[in-house]
């Protein structure tokens, strides 16, 4: 494989506390939360992490109303992520550009709409949508923005549950560097919040968390956390060859420079700490950094009890001695954007490089014991020089996945 340098050289973002990089990274850096109540079908009211974004500032009405909130996302991310880029598409061979999205699931959004609307009608099949087949392919996040987009290169998602943002640009830059595109969108979405049934799975786990003011549902790494807010968004990004970005006078917000992912192969649900901190290191090898080198690590940090746990077990365990590491986590912020989580959470720490500061924790009153570590940066932002960033994000059945980006 050729080993050229990747560069990101655009951010389109949709999260509930920001519709662009710059409100994303002020609502970051200034204690505004995204969460809010909202009413969940069969359940009532819950807190969540809803996005406010033009879902028809991109796409047509009727391509909405065909299409799905998870293609609005992608389509609005995109489209963002190549005008910050200054990227003109007329001006590219369409059929050297990827479209690569991380997604958690797909689908029952559509299904649990459809089968509801069937129960309102006697169970009248001739009800269902003929649309509901291109509305709930695993593929349709990326299939609504090319056709959005014009774009004929390869488009597909990559479901790796709650690791999937990170995976979105690892395989971007893959196809990158193996000559199959010339540039790639990717990252992660979600449209999560918008099914019942996965506020009721998770109220089944004992892991949903709540609180009677909705922007304190989750609280990550806090000794009385109860389980996470779920939350909807995006994070894409054009990312491109360092010489191609260079040839083009493009703004760069930096270098992947290291990435990891394995399995842990041991529960359903239940994080390895081992596996964690595995992948943590082989990122870092990769990169041929260590960990005095990282200046911020980005927790997963969900605001589950075991899970929080587990991964400052395994944070603690690469970065115990770091003398330099900083660490901070997004979702009490934002909640638990599922897919796009790990893609949103880079995108809150990349302009670190510009700004100098590392924005903190959220909802941090009391720090649980067993998740203390050294570094770990609350309630208040801290000003640093950043030139390299570690983004950690984990999924269910046990996917882990760090990403490495270097301030160019």
């Amino acid at each position: 494989m050729n080993l050229e340098r990747i560069v990101i050289t655009g951010v389109g973002v949709a999260a509930p506390n920001g519709n662009d990089l710059k409100e994303f990274r002020h609502s970051l850096l200034n204690g505004k939360s995204g969460l809010s109540f909202t009413e969940v079908r069969h359940m009532g009211t819950w807190a969540a992490g809803l996005c406010k974004f033009d879902e028809t500032k991109h796409q047509n009405r009727k391509m909405r109303k065909r299409g799905t909130r998870a293609g609005a996302i992608s389509i609005y991310c995109a489209s963002e992520a190549l005008a910050d880029s200054g990227i003109d598409l007329t001006a590219r061979d369409k059929d050297r550009v990827g479209i690569y999205i991380g997604i958690t699931e797909h689908g029952n959004v559509e299904t649990e709409n459809e089968i509801h609307e069937l129960y309102q009608n006697n169970l009248d099949t001739d009800l269902w949508s003929h649309h509901h087949n291109p509305r709930t392919v695993a593929n349709n996040a990326a299939g609504e923005t090319s056709l959005a987009l014009g774009i004929t290169g390869p488009a597909y998602t990559i479901g790796a549950a709650c690791a999937a943002g990170n995976m979105g640009l690892i395989h971007a830059l893959q196809m990158l560097r193996l000559g199959e595109i010339d540039l790639a969108i990717a990252g992660g979405i979600s449209e999560s919040p918008q099914t019942f049934g996965i506020f009721a799975a998770f109220k089944a786990q004992g892991a949903l968390g709540h609180d009677a003011d909705a922007t304190k549902a989750t609280k990550p790494l806090d000794k009385s956390r109860n389980g996470i807010a779920i939350a909807e968004g995006g994070a894409l990004y054009t990312i491109e060859r360092y010489d191609d970005a260079i040839a083009r006078g493009a703004k760069i917000y930096g270098e992947i420079v290291g990435y990891h992912v394995n399995s842990d192969a041991t529960d359903f649900v239940l994080p390895n700490p081992t596996r964690q901190s595995q992948c943590m290191a082989k990122a870092m090898k990769m990169a041929g950094l260590g960990p005095d080198e990282i200046d911020i690590v980005n927790m997963h940090a969900t605001g589950t009890n075991a899970g929080d746990v587990q991964e400052c077990q395994a944070v603690r365990e690469v970065f115990g001695n770091s003398k330099n590491t900083l660490i901070n986590a997004t979702k009490g912020f934002i909640g638990h954007a599922m897919g796009a989580a790990g893609a949103l959470e880079l995108a809150g720490n990349l302009p670190s490089f510009e700004d100098g500061l590392v924005h903190p924790c959220h909802n941090i009153m009391e720090l649980d014991p067993e998740c203390a570590i050294d570094g770990l940066v609350i309630n208040e932002p801290v000003k640093k020089e950043v030139r390299v960033i570690l983004n950690n994000s984990f999924g269910m059945l046990g996917i882990n996945s760090s990403l490495i980006i270097k301030k160019v």
